[in-house]
């Protein structure tokens, strides 16, 4: 699918932003709405601006993402999902419900797998289980113009305008080797799941998707039609009448 992802509406004004300091780093974030607690987990190399909100959100830049700073601590999943629940912690939030995409829905089955009594229910969409779960992007237009964009991004968000391809090598390093989640971790994961993506997804195999559907006991599976890496940008409207359904109708502590 090779039509470009639009541009997300600017978000409105938090009722609470600033820079929360996590783990050795300081992580921007805001706060919007109000109601049960929804987490906004971006994929890599993107920032929080570009997640839509529901319910009272909070929407985190992650490490390095963003306007977030980053360390010389080399980047994985569980240092990542540390940061989401020292966050958690800073703004007194005890248990939420996750919505990641791409490396944010890696993110969500890491919490879920290892801190379950701090989520409700995880709405993964593009997550992949093993590194041999990602497709070969290099020739796709979509996924190259994306990171175009967000390395203009980068340089007028992050503290460190001028490391992008540092940081850039730094996630590649994360993507090239992990996670590395076997049948048996995925069956650990016992909150309300839905595993999700596009039918055009040039990123994430369709098979990994249908793997870690079938192994996470009672999950979802759902497919969005006529979309791909970047649903949420290319069909709003779908994506987030899929996203209010799920928060809405399945239950969850």
């Amino acid at each position: 699918m090779d039509e470009a992802a639009g541009y997300p509406p600017a978000l409105p004004p938090p009722l609470q932003s600033g820079y929360m300091p996590v783990n050795g780093i300081r992580i921007r974030y805001g706060v919007f709405g109000h109601g049960r607690p929804v987490i906004l987990l971006h994929g890599g190399p993107a920032n929080g601006d570009a997640l839509q909100r529901h319910y009272k959100v909070v929407v985190m830049d992650s490490r390095g993402h963003g306007r977030s700073t980053r360390d010389k601590t080399p980047y994985g999943y569980d240092l990542m999902a540390g940061d989401v629940l020292g966050l958690m912690d800073r703004l007194g939030i005890k248990r939420a419900a996750i919505v990641g995409w791409s490396d944010g829905a890696i993110i969500g089955p890491d919490i879920a797998m290892h801190h379950p009594d701090r989520i409700a229910k995880l709405f993964a969409f593009a997550a992949n289980s093993n590194p041999s779960g990602v497709a070969d992007i290099a020739g796709s237009p979509v996924c190259n113009g994306f990171i175009a964009r967000a390395g203009k991004e980068y340089e007028r968000l992050s503290p460190t305008p001028a490391q992008f391809r540092a940081f850039v090598a730094q996630i590649t390093t994360m993507w090239q080797t992990q996670p590395r989640w076997t049948a048996s971790d995925l069956e650990s994961i016992h909150v309300p799941t839905w595993i999700v993506d596009g039918d055009h997804d040039e990123a994430i195999k369709r098979e990994n998707t249908e793997f870690m559907a079938t192994h996470i006991p009672g999950a979802g599976l759902l497919i969005l039609p006529e979309v791909s890496h970047f649903a949420f940008l290319q069909d709003p409207r779908q994506f987030n009448e899929s996203l209010l359904h799920f928060l809405s109708h399945v239950p969850g502590k």
